[in-house]
């Protein structure tokens, strides 16, 4: 098995350092959050950070990178506005959602030099992305600062939550194999996942089953 040492990390280029981080903590979620500005121009861009925070209340957590040229317009629609959308990657998305991870300036939108679809639903602020099967609609909560890497992590509460019937299942469990939500191993590699099981909650002195997905 191949060794890899802090001292060693410390001195590798950094995109190669960034593949290695970025990949060995494992798949993270493929989304896009999209946001409308003060101004009326709406932003998506793709996310691999998010984290559920809890269920009640319903929060998610995403970590923006230090603000500087062409980084920050999600965050700074958001926090101008306090609403934001998070939308499943697919499949066809991938290409198009990859690219919105460029550089624009502000006053373009990736949804139509992109070619991506926007979705305008129950009056909400901030567009959806219409090709997503599972879209979630989200308001601004807090952020915290993080002094160790200067970057930010935000706290959004999810408000509204639009899906497939078909990936819900009755107690509550959604199969995101049907909603063909993606994955993302590392900066740039897209997955489709598959589920190989589904347990039940874990007690002391009792067997676990296998449930229905």
């Amino acid at each position: 098995m191949k060794h890899i040492d802090i001292a060693q990390i410390n001195d590798m280029d950094r995109f190669y350092r960034g593949n290695l981080i970025n990949s060995v903590t494992g798949y993270k979620s493929a989304n896009l959050l999209a946001t409308r500005s003060k101004d009326g121009v709406d932003n998506v861009a793709v996310f691999s950070s998010l984290t559920h925070l809890g269920s009640n209340p319903a929060m998610f957590s995403f970590v923006q990178r230090p603000l500087g040229y062409g980084v920050g317009h999600t965050y700074e629609n958001l926090k101008a506005t306090g609403k934001i959308t998070l939308n499943h990657m697919n499949i066809d998305l991938v290409h198009r959602a990859h690219q919105s991870s460029a550089k624009y300036t502000t006053e373009v939108s990736e949804f139509d030099i992109l070619d991506i679809e926007k979705e305008i639903k129950n009056g909400f602020h901030a567009p959806f992305v219409k090709e997503s099967n599972i879209q979630i609609a989200a308001e601004y909560v807090n952020e915290y600062f993080l002094e160790e890497n200067n970057c930010i992590l935000v706290i959004c509460k999810i408000t509204d939550i639009f899906l497939p019937e078909t990936a819900l299942q009755d107690d509550g469990f959604i199969n995101l194999s049907k909603a063909q939500s993606m994955t993302i191993n590392g900066l740039d590699a897209y997955a489709t996942a598959h589920i190989e099981q589904r347990l039940s909650y874990a007690q002391v002195d009792k067997e676990l089953e296998q449930l229905q997905y």
